[in-house]
Order: structure tokens, then sequence, then C-alpha cells
């Protein structure tokens, strides 16, 4: 897929929250502004996702993703998916949901964003 754990953890957040600054990304991933730049320019220059002037603020620009950044988006969640039954397959569907609840319960102990890590509120 040509993508790295940063550039799928970008088009999902942008995925999630179209509009989305790239100040407001960059305090999403805990990062500073200057770092998340050459992120989007790549990204940017795959066609996954597109800069558009905001209509509220002409100053900023908001991150939306492209129809290509959307199929991505769609082909990683299955990827995921299937990545997830495999490593789960030796558990029991209570054993799987326990997990999923501890597993919850830590992300939030560590203030993880939810529109980075999926499921995070199962309890």
């Amino acid at each position: 897929m040509g993508l790295t754990p940063s550039d799928a953890g970008v088009l999902r957040l942008v995925g999630r929250t179209p509009g989305l600054s790239q100040r407001s990304l960059a305090d999403r991933l805990g990062a500073v502004p200057s770092r998340v730049v050459p992120l989007i320019d790549s990204l940017e220059a795959r066609g996954l996702v597109a800069r558009v002037r905001s209509k509220s603020d002409r100053r900023n620009y908001e991150l939306r993703l492209t129809a290509e950044g959307r199929k991505m988006l769609v082909a990683l969640r299955g990827i995921a998916e299937q990545h997830e039954a495999e490593l789960l397959a030796p558990l029991t569907s209570e054993q799987s949901a326990q997990l999923g609840n501890l597993l919850a319960r830590l992300a939030g102990a560590h203030a993880l964003d939810p529109d980075l890590h999926r499921d995070m509120g199962r309890e």
C-alpha cells in the first residue's frame, strides 16, 4: 500500500473529522505543526488528501480526503479487520470482548485519541 503507520493514522483522523486544520491535526497527534506539514505534503502529492481553503477563516486550510484517499481508507479498514480477526482467532468471543474492554481502559488511562484508536469505548 506504500503507507507508513503515520500516514494511515492521518488518513483515519482526516476521514473521521473532515475539515480538520493542520494545526488541529498536529494537536491531535501530539506533534509540532512543522512535523505535520511534510506528512500532509506527502499525502497530498499522492492524491490522498487535499488542502481546501477554509470558508470560515480564509487564513487556514481544511484537510479532506480525496476520492483516492477514501478508497485507501476503505482498503486499510479491510486489512485491519482481517488482521484483527486472525490475531483474535484463538480467543472466545467473551475473551475477545474482555480484551477489548481492558485495552479501552488502558487507552483511556493514557489519554489516547479515540479517533486514532478504534473501538476504545467498548465498556
